[in-house]
């Protein structure tokens, strides 16, 4: 018989960093987990993926138990790695802070699919472009479905 679930926790943690202290301790104490499990866990499975931003769900079942996922890095975090840049603008339709390529949104695009609610390339290409724009990031070149 399947585990009752009792919670799921959502948190974003950089990979192969997770460590007991706030967010991850008050989340995971307050569901009764074993938090330094947690993060021998999490620390072991994206150890290749040290120091990006990663988010993670929780399922917690009614025993402690647990099991998670990891998700790709936010589409604004690949943007402001491939555009070079530190953050995003804060006014992003008047003042732009950087540039990144149709590829580059394709590369990115390829690597959310998983995680998006989109079926197709081109809409998760529409998706990351339209993140990239309202970071005050343009988009440069010409859009390959543009004519489609």
């Amino acid at each position: 018989m399947a585990k009752e679930v009792s919670g799921l926790i959502k948190l974003q943690v950089k990979g192969g960093a997770a460590n007991p202290s706030p967010p991850i301790g008050p989340a995971l104490g307050a569901k009764g987990v074993n938090i330094m499990e947690f993060c021998k866990q999490f620390n072991a499975r994206t150890q290749d993926k040290a120091g990006k931003v990663l988010p993670v769900v929780i399922t917690v079942y009614s025993d402690k138990s647990f099991d998670f996922i990891i998700k790709t890095p936010p589409a604004a975090v690949q943007i402001i790695e491939q555009a070079k840049i530190k953050g995003g603008s804060g006014v992003p339709h008047t003042k732009k802070v950087g540039s990144i390529t149709w590829d580059q949104v394709k590369a990115i695009a390829e690597d959310k699919m998983p995680d998006l609610n989109c079926f197709t390339l081109q809409s998760a290409m529409s998706m990351v472009a339209g993140t990239a724009r309202s970071m005050g990031v343009t988009v440069t070149g010409t859009n390959p479905f543009e004519n489609a």
